[in-house]
């Protein structure tokens, strides 16, 4: 049956690979190609030296910068609390008696792990369903990003002291279909394969307006509306979804002796990079990172403390994907601190704080452009810089019957950095054998 069981999640994975299915346009290039491959480009029937006219090319930090928007949502994938692939049902072997008894009263943690390991020989498979909807980028809505163009050689005023400002809409969502199976290769050790199904949708609407700072005449800088006059705004819009296997996970942990009602284990994650990057359906970086779990059984109450730290390799989400250029995704600590309480035999109640410190990413700033008139337009611009995200996770593991759980919990933004969504929920369920 367990042979069966991994052959199942195997074939699930290949599945997900071979269908994967994209636009002509990969994800990631939405936002650098958002107006065409040279930018924003305003008409104009400004004559030239030479008599003739010229299309006049605006730039700025929301096209070229932006892009690390990219570097945001990826950092966030390969962030974002997988389901613990800890079984619900963890068992330890009773010497005396001869036989497996449960070790815990509970059924564990949701998001987060805890030290016991589910016995020799034993199997869990499990699946979960997230769904991501976007909301923020550092406190900023997603619906209400501001970018300022300005006209090249603006620095030399007159006419080119004319500047497109724009309000950019960013809807963003993933959806995550993750089956995991956990096998006890002994008592104390386990080994864990977590195989996700991505389905992101991304839809990046602009709309821009012409600021006549320097000019009077319409003709000069303008977009040609529908009736082939002056138009002083247009609205760019570029779209379109994937899906397809995300970044496969393999966990192994091993459990010290256990020491009264305190167990201490030792674990490491191993990402594959097999997400398609360009589609944002992956990180496209290998990563690694070691855990230490501490955790208590106190009767119907488990409080347990997970301690780790992310080390990312190299993508073209780190770098600069129009130049086909990789560089290092950022790595980062985290930490998870609560408590699963079995409320009753067929109920346990999970609470989790999570936290991560992101290192050296690239963060969005607020500010303001001023124009040579001295009108203020609102403005973006990024630095890199440590931040912290914080959530909490509050769930439930119902036991439906024999070894089946089902498992429901929501995610609840705590703070505003880095790319957000403000309530993600989990379902999914388990089943031990």
């Amino acid at each position: 049956m367990g042979r069966r069981a991994f052959v199942f999640v195997l074939a699930l994975a290949a599945a997900a690979s071979a269908s994967a299915q994209t636009t002509d346009r990969k994800l990631a290039l939405l936002i650098p190609t958002l107006y065409g491959p040279n930018g924003l480009i305003v008409n104009s029937q400004a004559l030239l030296p030479d008599g003739s006219t010229h299309s006049a090319h605006f730039n700025s930090g929301f096209q070229a910068e932006f892009n690390q928007f990219n570097i945001a949502l990826a950092s966030q994938l390969a962030a974002v609390p997988l389901p613990s692939p800890a079984s619900g049902y963890t068992y330890e072997f009773d010497s005396t008696l001869g036989v497996f008894k449960r070790s815990t009263q509970s059924f564990g943690p949701l998001l987060s792990d805890r030290a016991e390991t589910i016995g020799k020989g034993k199997f869990t498979f499990g699946f979960t369903y997230q769904g991501f909807t976007f909301d923020t980028i550092e406190g900023l809505d997603l619906d209400q990003v501001p970018a300022v163009f300005t006209h090249d050689d603006f620095e030399l005023g007159g006419g080119r002291s004319d500047v497109v400002t724009t309000v950019n809409s960013i809807d963003a969502t993933v959806n995550r279909f993750v089956s995991f199976l956990t096998y006890g290769l002994s008592n104390r050790i386990d080994v864990a394969l977590a195989i996700p199904i991505v389905a992101v949708d991304m839809r990046i609407t602009s709309r821009a307006s012409v600021r006549r700072i320097g000019t009077a005449d319409p003709a000069v800088h303008f977009f040609r509306d529908a009736q082939g006059g002056f138009g002083s705004q247009r609205e760019f819009v570029a779209s379109g979804g994937a899906s397809g296997l995300g970044d496969m996970i393999l966990r192994v942990k091993g459990a010290a002796p256990r020491s009264g009602p305190t167990s201490l284990a030792f674990a490491l994650d191993v990402r594959f990079p097999t997400g398609d990057e360009e589609d944002l359906l992956g990180s496209g970086a290998w990563g690694a990172k070691p855990i230490i779990i501490f955790s208590w059984a106190l009767g119907k109450v488990a409080p347990h403390v997970n301690l780790a730290y992310q080390w990312n390799g190299q993508s073209l989400l780190g770098g600069d994907i129009t130049a086909r250029q990789e560089g290092n995704l950022p790595n980062q600590f985290f930490f998870a601190l609560g408590a699963d309480v079995g409320l009753t035999p067929k109920v346990t109640l999970a609470f989790d704080l999570l936290g991560q410190r992101v290192v050296d990413s690239p963060r969005l700033q607020e500010s303001d452009f001023v124009a040579a008139n001295g009108q203020t337009f609102p403005n973006i611009h990024f630095e890199r810089s440590s931040f912290n995200v914080t959530n909490a996770s509050v769930g439930a593991k119902v036991n439906a019957g024999g070894s089946l759980l089902v498992d429901l919990s929501v995610l609840v933004r705590l703070n505003g950095a880095g790319l957000r969504d403000t309530v993600t929920p989990l379902v999914g369920f388990e089943y031990s054998f």
